[in-house]
């Protein structure tokens, strides 16, 4: 970025260096101001590495170059990539930017271009950082969004720029023409309805807390299967938001995942009276 003794630069400014133009004094620069010394704000970064799932990573400084104490994995490079577009869209708009141009304090402006090489394909590419070490050669996170869906690739080990261009463009499409995302249930709406017994209702709305998407290979929807499952009728009464049962998907006769059904609602136990004419109905007719 070519911040020079005395310069004063802003956070934003610092931050668009690091993203845009690859700026590994704008990184120190951070690091120092966050955290004293570059070297305790690698610590930090480590830190963080392992809350999100990173075990395999370690920052030795706060810019990647070359020190045998700094490495990571791609699937560590995914994870932290995943993290970084859901958590802060805010910064990661910026990754698509092109170019970034620093009007610095005592000289003309200097104006850098991204280098991630994807975003000057006709393809969509919205991220996410370039690298380059003298052992590992070139790497690329990249990522794309087509039609609400999200793709991340990480590819490193490349001889080149041009094979990790190739190679990377290569991986996002293949993504892309080889697999479908399958919408399994959506946060806090109900998907099903059980049975309830000795309940002032018969019936009982489920539903799971989070978002449930699937990645299956094309033209292979019917391989998977969802399903509810519960030990039923469940009997009152029941609190809103009990654990009621589970919700399974299945691919290829696989569990893929398996999520806790909630109720919709509290639902109250009948009077005394009741439960006696809905039991002698149930030993009677078997109907619940």
């Amino acid at each position: 970025m070519f911040v020079m003794i005395g310069d004063e630069v802003s956070v934003k400014n610092l931050l668009k260096g690091i993203i845009v133009a690859s700026g590994n004094d704008a990184c120190i620069a951070l690091a120092e101001g966050i955290a004293g010394t570059e070297e305790e704000f690698a610590i930090m970064m480590t830190s963080k590495a392992k809350e999100l799932g990173m075990q395999n990573t370690n920052f030795a400084n706060s810019s990647g170059i070359n020190d045998p104490d700094n490495y990571s994995t791609v699937k560590d490079i995914m994870i932290m990539s995943n993290y970084l577009i859901k958590n802060h869209p805010e910064y990661y708009k910026w990754f698509s930017e092109k170019e970034f141009t620093w009007d610095r304090t005592g000289g003309d402006p200097i104006t850098q271009g991204n280098r991630n090489p994807l975003l000057y394909k006709n393809m969509g590419a919205d991220g996410i950082k370039t690298g380059y070490l003298a052992v590992e050669r070139y790497s690329l996170a990249s990522s794309i969004k087509r039609k609400g869906r999200r793709l991340i690739a990480v590819g490193s080990g490349f001889e080149t720029k041009n094979s990790r261009s190739r190679e990377s463009s290569k991986l996002l499409t293949y993504g892309l023409t080889h697999f479908d995302l399958i919408e399994i249930a959506k946060s806090n709406e109900s998907i099903d309805k059980v049975d309830v017994w000795l309940g002032k209702e018969d019936e009982l709305e489920v539903y799971i807390d989070e978002d449930v998407y699937k990645i299956i290979k094309k033209a292979q929807k019917r391989l998977l299967k969802v399903t509810t499952n519960y030990l039923g009728p469940i009997e009152a009464p029941i609190e809103k938001n009990q654990i009621v049962g589970k919700l399974k998907v299945v691919y290829d006769e696989n569990i893929i995942g398996e999520y806790d059904l909630l109720a919709s609602k509290t639902i109250k136990k009948v009077n005394i009276f009741t439960r006696l004419l809905k039991s002698l109905n149930y030993l009677i007719w078997g109907d619940v």
